[in-house]
């Protein structure tokens, strides 16, 4: 691994979730493989008053359990040798003095700005990070998901982090677009001449992009109650997922070229409105049931849930996408919490042959499918049709696998590691653009704002399920299934 030139990463929310189970675990990773410098630093910053021998103390469990058997206690002590803590509170100016005294004399380096807090804060840790003069031709600022609630809050946001930061200073992050099956995909596609021909309509059947979780809305329910599924995952993840399957060979790598297909793709998207966005579109949620063998609440008995409450924690969604390539195509997108497995998958399913001359299997799985895992494992499976050894020819489903967690193989980056090692190299490949960011909320607004106008009922799945009937019936009504029911 190559070191790094010089860089300060700045993280706010430090002491939070995500920076104590994902970012600084992915820091740490990065120091142990050598890619710190000597003169790089982390300093973590919250609200929360504590010293710098505290804070370590407090994330230092968290990192171990997180990285398990590749802990090492050497290059532990090596990494917090770079790491300090600064109490900032988001809307105190003297917090942000207190951290330009800080990062003084630190100008000339690449400088990271990681906002892993509200984004109801993001406008004002911009704001004074630019009043404070904070911001250097060489800072990036990192924003996390959901980025506004519907397209003029996200462009509020945009509008008023830009004032602060130039467009790409910015770093919309979306971790599915880290996972290596993903940047996988991305080889398969365009390093190969296999796939092209087959990548399109004629070709390809439908596709599917699931994202399901068995966990419930944990301790996020204050902000989950006001966002739902749709807007937590749809609008990000899955529409992301979506631009990798379908977009068009970029001319270059380069991270604009990259960007600019992916945009083609949300616009190309047909608009789901009135009541064709309620034909299309299954929302529920769940109803107590059990995990794993045991019990689970349901959404409504949640601590912090309104007992009125119709959030979505399950949404399902047939998509078209009007284009040469892709039309007459459909592509099904699935969501859910408290469902019966953790599971991130994309399934590409191909056309049948167009005359089969033997017997072929009584299943849907005879169809060629390529099985893209992003979780709980990762791997790419491509399903071919094979003679069943015997008399005669009759033909079975085989399994060509990439499993990228062969333990014969180097360990992996997690999908954190890439991304911020990215933004220290000011590489926005994997980033979204502020129109890519405003694309998606315009497809995404109108099919909220037609489950409200018809006020269709909310429907309900008992936890630990694959989600409600309807879901099914979405997909039945071509003659298709998802992946799991097959």
């Amino acid at each position: 691994m190559a070191v790094q030139e010089t860089f300060d990463i700045v993280l706010f929310g430090a002491t939070g979730d995500l920076a104590t189970r994902k970012l600084l675990p992915a820091l740490y990773r990065r120091h142990a493989a050598g890619q710190f410098d000597a003169q790089s630093r982390v300093l973590g910053v919250s609200n929360i008053e504590c010293s710098r021998e505290e804070f370590i103390a407090r994330i230092e469990e968290p990192v171990r359990n997180r990285v398990g058997a590749d802990f090492d206690v050497a290059a532990w002590q090596s990494f917090v040798a770079q790491l300090d803590y600064l109490k900032v509170d988001a809307r105190v100016d003297e917090d942000f003095a207190q951290l330009k005294q800080r990062l003084q004399d630190r100008d000339d380096c690449v400088r990271v700005y990681f906002l892993s807090t509200s984004p109801l804060l993001f406008v004002d840790i911009c704001t004074r990070l630019q009043v404070f003069e904070l911001v250097t031709p060489k800072s990036r600022v990192v924003l996390e998901k959901p980025l506004g609630h519907d397209l003029v809050s996200a462009q509020l946001i945009n509008q008023q982090v830009g004032g602060a930061f130039t467009e790409d200073q910015i770093y919309r992050i979306d971790h599915y677009l880290g996972k290596e099956p993903v940047q996988n995909l991305m080889a398969l596609r365009f390093g190969n001449a296999l796939f092209e021909p087959l990548w399109q309509r004629g070709r390809i059947q439908h596709v599917q992009i699931t994202v399901a979780e068995q966990v419930g809305v944990e301790q996020r329910a204050a902000f989950y109650d006001k966002t739902g599924a749709l807007r937590d995952m749809v609008q990000n993840h899955l529409l992301q997922l979506l631009c990798i399957i379908a977009m068009e060979p970029p001319s270059t790598s380069k991270p604009d070229d990259v960007r600019d297909e992916k945009l083609k793709v949300l616009r190309a998207l047909r608009p789901l409105t009135g009541r064709e966005a309620i034909e299309n579109s299954v929302r529920a949620q769940y109803k107590a049931g059990a995990i794993g063998g045991k019990p689970v609440a349901g959404y409504l008995e949640e601590s912090g849930v309104a007992a009125d409450s119709t959030t979505e924690t399950f949404v399902a969604l047939k998509a078209q996408i009007d284009s040469w390539r892709w039309a007459g195509v459909p592509f099904y997108l699935r969501t859910g919490k408290r469902m019966q497995d953790r599971l991130a998958e994309i399934v590409v399913t191909f056309e049948e042959v167009p005359h089969a001359i033997f017997d072929r299997p009584i299943s849907d799985r005879a169809n060629n499918r390529l099985v893209i895992r992003l979780q709980p494992d990762e791997n790419i499976t491509l399903t071919l049709l094979a003679k069943n050894p015997g008399e005669g020819i009759k033909l079975m489903p085989v399994n060509l696998g990439l499993d990228l967690n062969d333990s014969h193989k180097p360990r992996h980056m997690d999908a954190y590691e890439r991304l911020l090692m990215d933004v220290v190299k000011g590489n926005l490949t994997l980033f979204m653009r502020r129109d890519e960011l405003d694309a998606a909320w315009r497809w995404i607004d109108p099919i909220r704002a037609s489950w409200a106008q018809y006020e269709e009922p909310l429907k309900t799945y008992t936890a630990g399920s694959w989600g409600p009937s309807a879901s099914s019936a979405l997909i039945s009504r071509q003659g298709l299934a998802w992946s799991d029911e097959l």
